[in-house]
């Protein structure tokens, strides 16, 4: 397989790994009362329901294109936090779901490449193909995993901030939430540009590269 073929395929992985992100967003805001997304029709397995033609497609094309770790999203699962009977605590739980479905995939990714690493020589034929689409599933689903944590709305991680805010805090917290979006893209794009300095990846060297280490055979 060619190097752009294999890019190519790592793409294609994108795909299941933020469809299931987000389906896991919906079921346990579901679980918590919410039927939002399940009468949304967002609870399915069909790609076709959560595809974001920016984040999905060319966000992942721009990002392989130009070297960087490759990570998209999906049209985020509607939630409606009012069906919640303790609404810090189920955001925070809705909120970690989707990392937390990316962790499982990356740990069966890795156990795909260390069964193909171990039933073969690792140089050739199916298996060896199999171990390098293992670990590349294992990389895409830590770099999505590990974006998503990071505590700036929209991203996943900021589910942690209701937890430790009064409740005149948590209205200046939705408020302010309007603006994380602009500071997300200032640190992908604006700080390595204008400072040099590649803050996202040296988050991702210090969390996404020992991980995948420990879950991939090298």
């Amino acid at each position: 397989m060619t190097s752009v073929a294999f890019g190519l395929f790592t793409l294609a992985l994108l795909i299941p790994s933020v469809v299931l992100h987000e389906v896991a967003h919906g079921y346990v805001s579901l679980r918590f009362g919410d039927p939002t997304a399940r009468d949304a029709g967002r609870l399915s397995l069909n790609p076709l329901r959560h595809v974001d033609l920016f984040g999905t497609v060319l966000l992942p094309l721009l990002l392989w294109s130009s070297g960087a770790p490759v990570f998209g999203y999906a049209r985020p699962v509607p939630v409606n936090p009012g069906y919640y009977r303790d609404v810090r605590h189920g955001q925070f739980v809705t909120g970690l779901a989707g990392p937390a479905a990316n962790l499982v995939l990356a740990v069966a990714g890795g156990g795909v490449a260390w069964a193909a690493w171990l039933l073969g020589d690792g140089t050739s034929g199916t298996l060896a193909w199999l171990g390098l689409i293992g670990g590349a599933f294992t990389e895409v689903n830590l770099v999505l995993m590990f974006f998503n944590l990071l505590p700036i709305p929209p991203l996943d991680g900021s589910s942690v901030f209701p937890l430790f805010l009064s409740n005149r805090g948590l209205h200046t917290y939705y408020r302010l939430r309007q603006y994380g979006f602009p500071i997300l893209i200032a640190l992908l794009w604006g700080v390595p540009a204008v400072f040099g300095i590649d803050l996202v990846g040296v988050y991702f060297r210090n969390t996404v590269d020992p991980l995948f280490n420990l879950l991939v055979p090298r």
